[in-house]
């Protein structure tokens, strides 16, 4: 492991990677500071406030506008790594993260409720282009950097890195969020804009590392460039033998013809596969876990936990994600992906009913509301430890290359849609349905499991022919 190798991974992970976990969990704190914001503003303009449908209405647009830009950014960000590379394409999306920061920074000194929201969409596109949820294949940037730049004995370590930065994202805004720091009413702008300090550490740094020695060489035919890309990140001159593994790539591909999305719809042979990447990438968002992350204050509040214990309660969610990550990470090739997504699913399950019944008893037994922090916990760490990474992983391993770019287009558009859904409908399902709204994620979570545990092959040490005959 290089300097030069090791310094780039740890500076697109916190410069990207870690932006997107910060920008799910930001709005949560400082929930009712924004709405009070959005109130004053709406009353100063109109003479009147807003009431609590429409400004759960804006609110709740404000927190789901992000996965909007995610599916956007996700589209669109090809474009940019073809012609700017992955290196260039990290740089240049560094600079919608600044844009963002200044829309959410000045919004409370101009009175405007729409650059938030502009702020937020902006900061989606961003994660949208830049992090694992994308759909488009050549639009996974920093996995797709660091996986092309890694010797193979270390590109399972490196790509873990952006995972961990993505739950110390989050881990970050709830430790921000206390109101020691940045949790109070005068502080949201800043707390949202804080994205900018990492974004301009990658932007000014990056450029002085090279551009992917396998872009380089497959896209632009620049095997001198990508030499010295190769002698910089291995730290050694015997090169020869990754040039010629990449040449050999470079004939492969020119002769594979790529299955477009429609194509891949109609194909009968893989329709079990493609079913599968369905219901694994929509049930990971329909979870539930998303309404966590949005909403951790608000589920801590109706479960009875006072209002001065919420934030470090919150904080210690984080905490346990952090570590719930690092387990699921390390323990996958050991155990197998089925058992950790099956086991992962069941517990979210187990622990959605739980708050429901929690939320029910508490008025006769004040004890409940730490079963409903309890259950909360163990939602956090069944997802951390499967479904949190598995489907992507899984959506790459049912489909042979020429299928792959399609079912990430598939898998991932969904899991962008099903994150807006879910951000944007559980503020008013939570007020129709009170308590028994969990009940939904909880039959979401236990069907999906089921389905993994009838359908879908562990597919550890097994080649992609291997897989593809065991569909047939």
């Amino acid at each position: 492991l290089t300097f030069s190798l090791l310094s780039v991974t740890l500076l697109v992970s916190f410069g990207s990677s870690m932006l997107y976990g910060y920008n799910l969990a930001v709005v949560n704190s400082p929930a009712e500071h924004i709405k009070a914001f959005y109130n004053t503003t709406w009353s100063q303009r109109f003479g009147h406030g807003l009431g609590p449908g429409p400004l759960t209405l804006l609110y709740a647009l404000t927190v789901s506008i992000f996965a909007l830009g995610g599916l956007g950014g996700s589209l669109l960000v090809g474009v940019l790594v073809e012609r700017y590379g992955r290196n260039g394409a990290l740089s240049r999306s560094a600079l919608l993260v600044l844009l963002a920061g200044g829309f959410m920074g000045f919004s409370r000194e101009l009175g405007s409720p729409e650059m938030v929201i502009i702020g937020r969409s902006i900061t989606g596109l961003h994660s949208g282009g830049c992090l694992l949820h994308s759909p488009f294949p050549m639009a996974y940037v920093v996995p797709l950097y660091l996986g092309e730049i890694a010797p193979k004995n270390l590109r399972g370590f490196l790509g873990l890195m952006p995972s961990i930065f993505i739950c110390l994202g989050v881990f970050s805004a709830q430790v921000l969020g206390l109101p020691e720091l940045l949790g109070k009413d005068r502080f949201w702008p800043l707390f949202l804009s804080v994205v900018v300090v990492p974004a301009s550490l990658q932007l000014l740094l990056l450029h002085c590392f090279p551009e992917s020695p396998r872009y380089l060489l497959i896209e632009r035919n620049d095997v001198c460039g990508a030499t010295k890309a190769l002698h910089r990140f291995l730290g050694t001159p015997e090169v020869q033998d990754v040039i010629e593994e990449m040449k050999e790539e470079q004939r492969s591909l020119s002769s594979m013809e790529m299955v477009s999305v429609w194509q891949l719809l109609r194909e009968r042979s893989v329709r079990w596969q493609t079913l599968s990447v369905v219901v694994l990438n929509a049930g990971m968002q329909l979870s539930g876990i998303d309404a966590i992350w949005f909403y951790t204050n608000t589920i801590f509040e109706n479960a009875g936990i006072p209002v001065s214990q919420i934030p470090y309660t919150t904080m210690g969610t984080g905490a346990i994600e952090v570590i719930a990550g690092l387990i699921g990470c390390f323990t996958i090739e050991r155990v197998g992906r089925r058992p950790l997504i099956i086991t992962g699913f069941c517990a979210m399950g187990v622990c959605s009913a739980g708050i429901t019944i929690s939320l029910l008893l508490q008025a006769a037994l004040p004890w409940m509301r730490y079963v409903s922090v309890a259950c909360v916990v163990g939602i956090i760490t069944g997802f951390c430890m499967g479904p949190a990474g598995v489907p992507f992983l899984m959506t790459a391993e049912l489909f042979m290359q020429s299928h792959r770019p399609a079912a990430y287009i598939v898998g991932g558009s969904l899991n962008w849609l099903c994150n807006f859904t879910v951000g944007f409908i559980f503020p008013f399902l939570q007020m129709s349905a009170g308590a028994f709204c969990y009940l939904v994620f909880c039959g979401v979570c236990l069907l999906v499991a089921l389905y993994v545990y009838l359908v879908i092959p562990e597919t550890k040490n097994k080649t992609f022919m291997e897989i593809s005959h065991i569909f047939a």
